[in-house]
């Protein structure tokens, strides 16, 4: 924990160091892992692209099935071969992109391990096919072939891994063991079984083995499965030890010095609950944990203003209430309230008093960052009570999104603390969110720069 990580104060959780993390040569792996539709793709992007801007040849590997990542660094496609990524890179740094192909990376294993003739035979079985290009599994196992295969060239000082949108995180790495035990032979064996014995016998016996199962490979191929079955793993045999072998030498790859994780999340109940079991899931492998990317947080450059002053305000001001003016209205409300201070009545300093914090909210309202795009009218001059009207209801209606603004920001932070109360020891790089989708290398180089800041804006 100690590299790419700076340790702060014993309240707040250590600050993830991401541009320490990219900097180290020693760094060849990052995964970033976590729930769906948290922002992995967008971040292992960035990444590769600030990388790249530092002096890495940087590679990233991704399964994004929506392929935003290709419009994003302006290349038409991606596929299972990296493609170099132009007008990104310095100091001798390059940024490779590419796109998980599982099928065609199941196919390369085969090319790869089996002469021609049998080759082709793997390649043309239903079975196979069907099994290359769905089966539970299959993606996740592929990502860590292909992420051997990329390390085992070494092209590239620093690879950077987006993992499958897995319905749980866990599946990366429990997904590559499951499919590894079905291929190396132990159940495909069985069905084996009845080529090797023959006969009614064989039948017989065949009949015992598929008992044990649960009718999804029936299902998945019908009534021709068994003779696809058999031509199959007649082709496959001598490949099956080498599945798990490889599976077995990845996962030893993930738990090296040299590899880093990144645990991707949003700052909601959900999500952090998958990163939290994810960290427990890293602590328990021995798989080493770089830190938290808490995506979109929201922040606000008012945040000295309450929800709770805001939505006094905001009512204040739509109940007609006084609020404290400069020269342009002072005529027209203190013409209305001359009766009550002639009187003297301790009524009118109740008043006066309690709407001065109104006054600044209002003011703080007018100048935050959350001011609309619309010019209000002009309150340089003396104007008219339908004016004044305007300012009131646009000034409350400021106030009110500003006060939601907080309530959010205030429901992230509980969540968040949630998380750091539990795992305390996780550095935590939290990435302010932008007012649209990332679609291109500007917006990529604005993540990055979020990244290695850590922290959200106005925070």
């Amino acid at each position: 924990m100690s590299e790419g990580v700076d340790t702060v104060g014993l309240d707040t959780p250590p600050r993830l160091a991401v541009d320490r993390l990219l900097d180290d040569p020693e760094t060849r792996i990052v995964v970033c892992c976590g729930a769906g539709g948290v922002g992995k793709t967008t971040t292992a992007a960035a990444l590769g692209v600030r990388a790249a801007g530092r002096g890495r040849k940087a590679v990233v590997l991704t399964i994004d099935p929506a392929r935003r990542l290709a419009q994003s660094m302006g290349i038409d496609s991606l596929d299972n071969t990296p493609r170099r990524v132009a007008g990104v890179g310095a100091d001798g740094g390059e940024l490779h992109a590419m796109m998980l192909d599982m099928k065609r990376t199941f196919d390369e294993i085969v090319e790869a391990h089996a002469d021609g003739e049998r080759a082709r035979a793997i390649l043309a079985n239903p079975f196979y096919q069907s099994l290359s290009a769905g089966f539970a599994g299959t993606q996740e196992y592929m990502a860590m072939e292909k992420l051997g295969q990329l390390r085992a060239k070494d092209d590239w000082d620093l690879i950077i891994v987006d993992t499958p949108p897995s319905r749980s995180a866990l599946d990366f790495l429990d997904a590559p063991k499951r499919l590894g035990s079905f291929l190396d032979g132990k159940f495909i064996r069985v069905l084996m079984a009845p080529a090797k014995v023959g006969g009614r016998a064989g039948m017989k016996f065949l009949n015992v083995g598929m008992s044990m199962m649960t009718g999804t490979l029936s299902k998945l191929m019908g009534a021709s499965l068994l003779k696809d079955v058999q031509t199959f793993v007649a082709a496959m045999d001598t490949m099956f030890g080498g599945f798990r072998t490889r599976a077995d030498a990845t996962f030893r790859l993930l738990q090296a010095p040299g590899t880093a994780f990144l645990v991707v999340a949003a700052p909601e109940p959900d999500a952090l609950r998958e990163a939290a079991y994810f960290v427990e899931r890293l602590a328990a492998e021995s798989m080493p944990l770089a830190g938290l990317v808490l995506n979109r947080v929201h922040g606000s450059g008012a945040d000295q203003l309450s929800a709770e002053r805001a939505l006094a305000a905001a009512e204040n001001l739509e109940e007609g209430g006084i609020v404290d003016q400069e020269s342009g209205k002072a005529g027209l409300r203190d013409t209305a309230a001359g009766p009550t201070e002639a009187a003297g009545t301790t009524g009118t300093t109740t008043t006066r008093t309690t709407t001065t914090s109104t006054a600044d909210a209002t003011e703080t309202a007018r100048t935050a960052d959350t001011a609309p795009t619309a010019n209000p009218p002009e309150t340089g001059s003396p104007g008219t009570e339908g004016d004044t009207a305007v300012v009131d209801r646009i000034t409350a209606g400021l106030l009110r999104l500003h006060a939601e603004r907080m309530q959010v920001i205030a429901r992230e932070q509980r969540t968040r603390d949630r998380f750091t109360s539990l795992h305390p020891e996780v550095a935590v790089a939290e990435v302010a969110a932008l007012p649209g989708d990332v679609h291109d290398l500007a917006g990529l180089r604005t993540i990055g720069e979020r990244l290695a800041a850590g922290v959200p804006a106005g925070a």
